[in-house]
């Protein structure tokens, strides 16, 4: 079955919380604090692999997760890494973020890997905080928590021609001609209901991938029929062959066949109907009535678009067809080239210029400060990790936190806000009475 949209969920491992802990050792009495960081959790890598063809494992097993770090141990000794996850899937496959429907990565090579969720940092042992005036801490910060995230899988097929054209043209008998595909094949329409691929060899020594792409019907680009299955597919593709019945042996009009179908392109993504397109006249050994036939060919021409008469079933005119494609795949991949160096020399350009987004303020400061109804409020991601790492049963703990809001100018940002001792400051909803100098308590 071929599968190519999948949600899943992806846990990245905790990382292991540091110890406390201290030497006891014979002959050394006293011994000072030995309690070891905790190990960083796992991450979770997605890596496309050519040798996959579809998003099936993914139907069924929707979780993943990474493994956790360990806790630190006595003596000094760090808890172990966890192992990291790595999840193939197939070359061409989109990852978004679920929840904002932003595109993370697109996997277009074989072996390409992105970092999606990232394991959380190992805690520090209380050895960590060993200072000349604080000899024996009594506290350790707990591992952060691995990022948690969904995220949908979209499958692209990369293919350098996409045959195109409505139902029961003979798109897949095409493909079985001129490929080891062997697609299914019946004389009614929506036979194939899933993306086909296949490698032509050509007798000049060329070679590429072709899709055949379900057939499409007017309202596609709104889902229609198999609509946006159709559609999606066709975006990878470098050109499109596109397959009328010249014949008319449905009872269609070959040019309104042409033109309803690039309306569809146009409207789901414009460069589709721009794509390069050599039109494949098939069934051409069932013409009775070549008027139709001349005029299609004359109208087309006028365009600018090469037709080629050709039956699928008898191989007419299927060699002159390949001939066509391999040449015009030769002229887009030149133009493709010619684009990427010049992508590649505007982008060198702009590495010379430093371009500014925030300030230097702005991005050390990771909080935010605020008061409302007589409480101030601390929130951001530097709060956030510190409060949930630390026990704040522990003084000692509570005046290295203090220290840290000090070092980070979260205490300042309070001062300047108009804090007074005893006030209620609310750290990610735990409350504090503020207090100036806490070391003296």
């Amino acid at each position: 079955m071929f599968i190519d949209q999948a949600e899943i969920q992806l846990k990245a491992g905790d990382g292991g919380n540091g110890i406390v802990a201290f030497r006891r050792e014979t002959f050394v009495p006293d011994g000072g604090p030995s309690g070891g960081d905790g190990g960083k959790g796992g991450d979770i890598i997605i890596e496309a692999d050519a040798g996959l063809r579809t998003l099936m494992d993914f139907r069924y097993k929707k979780k993943y997760e990474a493994q956790r770090g360990e806790d630190g141990k006595n003596k000094n000794r760090f808890g172990k890494q966890g192992e990291d996850l790595i999840v193939k899937v197939p070359c061409g496959t989109l990852i978004k973020n679920k929840e904002t429907n932003e595109i993370l990565i697109d996997l277009l090579e074989d072996g390409q890997r992105y970092l999606v969720a990232e394991g959380g940092q190992g805690g520090k042992g209380n050895a960590r905080f060993k200072t000349s005036v604080r000899q024996a801490p009594q506290f350790a910060t707990a591992g952060e928590k691995g990022k948690n995230i969904e995220v949908i899988l979209e499958l692209k097929l990369i293919a350098d021609v996409g045959l195109v054209g409505f139902p029961n043209v003979g798109k897949s008998t095409l493909l079985s001609v001129i490929t080891d595909a062997q697609p299914k094949i019946a004389n009614y329409h929506f036979t194939t209901l899933t993306p086909n691929l296949g490698v032509v060899q050509n007798k000049w020594g060329d070679s590429f991938v072709v899709a055949d792409i379900p057939g499409v019907i007017e309202g596609a680009h709104q889902g229609v029929g198999l609509g946006l299955d159709f559609l999606r597919h066709i975006e990878r593709t470098r050109i499109l062959v596109h397959v009328i019945d010249i014949a008319g042996i449905e009872g269609r009009n070959p040019l309104q066949d042409f033109e309803k179908l690039n309306e569809e392109l146009n409207r789901y993504a414009v460069d589709l109907s721009d794509r390069p397109q050599i039109i494949a006249g098939n069934k051409s050994d069932l013409m009775h009535d070549t008027s139709i036939s001349d005029e299609f060919i004359d109208t087309m021409k006028a365009k600018g678009y090469p037709v080629v008469l050709i039956s699928a079933a008898t191989g007419k005119g299927i060699d002159e067809l390949l001939k066509e494609v391999s040449n015009l795949l030769k002229t887009t991949e030149e133009q493709e080239a010619e684009k990427a160096e010049k992508d590649q020399a505007a982008k060198l350009e702009m590495a010379g210029r430093k371009i500014i987004r925030f300030t230097d303020q702005e991005k050390s400061k990771n909080f935010n400060a605020y008061k409302k109804n007589g409480i101030y409020y601390v929130e951001g991601e530097l709060v956030r990790k510190l409060i949930y790492s630390l026990n704040m049963d522990s003084m000692d703990a509570l005046l290295h936190f203090y220290r840290v809001l000090q070092k980070n100018g979260v205490i300042k940002e309070l001062k300047k806000l108009g804090v007074q001792e005893g006030d209620t400051v609310n750290i990610m909803d735990v409350e504090f009475d503020f207090v100036e100098n806490p070391e003296e308590y």
